[in-house]
């Protein structure tokens, strides 16, 4: 199988400009590269929607003040007298406790009724990320067209599925072009529209649920819409009113 070529600068300068490691020069020389490197871009986008995936998922949780003293209480205890335990070998509970964390992760990350919560607020994140760095110059679109026949054939051979695309000039919210975005890991559609100058980004991607109702939150100063229709997820993200946002929701 064939591997495909990594830019170098992706692989020089991705993560040091993800964690703030790089002057100013050469962050300002990156952040160019971005708008000209496609790959770099997915990469980036890849990257943060990780982080704030991880950022979001709870995986810390505090001990009790009542815990927090049994535990201390044990400590005690094991230390002042000898214990069968101590025979067994340190390495064989490292053993254990470090496969104890890994069926944890593993329960959390495949089980999705006990992140619920926790992987929405992830996501409304990583989409208002999204939705502020296609605002930087040259990442808006990928096809910038009025004409919803020529944005959809665009996206053909691109993604695994077709996104709805429609033109709601008429009615004050023209469409100005589209691009390939990554949530979550996997490669979606942005819908890109426009609203009295400002834009609104509609996220799509397959759905793997049954139609749902629209719910609109804010998050960052910014308003979101999300639901399920026809097999497909929809989340619309822009600083208009939550009124137009979801008169726009309501048209799709």
């Amino acid at each position: 199988m064939a591997v495909e070529p990594v830019c170098r600068q992706t692989t020089l300068l991705l993560h040091g400009y993800l964690d703030g490691e790089l002057d100013a020069a050469r962050a300002a020389e990156f952040e160019q590269h971005l708008v000209q490197c496609h790959d770099c871009a997915n990469q980036y986008a890849a990257q943060r929607s990780l982080r704030t995936a991880l950022r979001g998922s709870n995986l810390y949780a505090k001990a009790s003040p009542a815990l927090a003293r049994r535990i201390r209480s044990d400590i005690r205890e094991a230390t002042e007298k000898p214990s069968l335990l101590a025979s067994i070998p340190s390495w064989r509970w490292l053993a254990a406790a470090a496969s104890m964390a890994l069926v944890l992760f593993a329960f959390w990350r495949f089980v999705p009724p006990f992140r619920g919560a926790s992987a929405e607020q992830a996501l409304a994140t990583e989409i208002v990320d999204s939705h502020v760095r296609s605002m930087l110059p040259g990442h808006l679109t990928d096809v910038a067209s009025t004409d919803q026949h020529t944005v959809k054939p665009w996206f053909d051979g691109k993604l695994d599925f077709a996104p709805p695309v429609r033109d709601f000039s008429g009615a004050g919210y023209p469409l100005i072009g589209g691009r390939l975005d990554v949530l979550n890991g996997r490669t979606v559609a942005a819908l890109v529209y426009e609203r009295r100058k400002h834009f609104i980004n509609l996220y799509v991607w397959p759905s793997q649920g049954s139609d749902s109702a629209e719910r609109s939150i804010s998050r960052q100063g910014f308003n979101l819409v999300s639901w399920s229709r026809n097999g497909m997820s929809f989340v619309a993200v822009s600083d208009v009113a939550r009124e137009d946002l979801e008169e726009f929701a309501q048209m799709l």
